[in-house]
């Protein structure tokens, strides 16, 4: 398959172009800031341009999408409307400029994250976001036609993310298991559902 990883350079995005290329796939990689081919989240235009200039794919995987950590009483509105514009927003983008791009029974795969359903203190923009996209993958999986497909990968903290941190990574996930999620949801039949990436440890 011809499968477009959007935010390939990052942590989990890396790891989920090495686990699709060790399955024999074609891999159409794009950053935000970095690589040949790039696209900023937060402009339907920049995601339209990336379109037309990647032609027909099998699948797109988004790991990628900003959102502002920080405690409620110091996030503005600002920080939401970032929040929403890059992860929410871009990945709903992502879909509903693609589906014109995407080849029958292709799919679309995106990313919210635990703290949808397991919010922290700092997580109110970020799980305002993710349990968005997961609402979003819900009702667009009842109306996308040819049979194409469309999940979202919910990932805990992810491991490498954390010793970068100066946290424990031990608590996290390695991004390589999480890559495999996204590869079930590629290669297999399910639409509309809620990966939880903690399945692959």
């Amino acid at each position: 398959m011809r499968i477009v990883v959007v935010g390939a350079t990052g942590t989990i995005g890396s790891a989920v172009v090495a686990e699709l290329t060790r399955r024999r796939h074609e891999v159409v990689g794009v950053s935000h800031s970095r690589g040949e081919r790039r696209v900023d989240l937060a402009s339907e235009t920049s995601i339209a341009s990336m379109y037309e200039g990647i032609g027909a794919f099998d699948a797109l995987v988004s790991a990628s999408g900003q959102a502002r950590f920080a405690p409620l009483e110091k996030l503005s509105t600002e920080d939401f409307s970032f929040s929403l514009e890059n992860k929410l927003m871009g990945q709903v983008n992502l879909v509903r400029l693609g589906t014109s791009h995407v080849r029958d029974g292709g799919s679309f795969t995106l990313t919210s994250g635990v703290l949808a359903t397991e919010p922290t203190p700092g997580s109110a923009a970020v799980s305002l976001v993710n349990a968005a996209v997961e609402g979003f993958v819900r009702a667009a999986a009842l109306e996308l036609t040819r049979g194409v497909r469309i999940n979202v990968v919910s990932p805990p903290w992810v491991s490498e993310t954390l010793l970068a941190m100066g946290r424990n990574p031990s608590v996290g996930m390695p991004a390589g298991n999480v890559a495999l999620a996204f590869a079930e949801a590629i290669e297999g039949r399910a639409t509309g559902q809620v990966i939880d990436a903690r399945r692959f440890r």
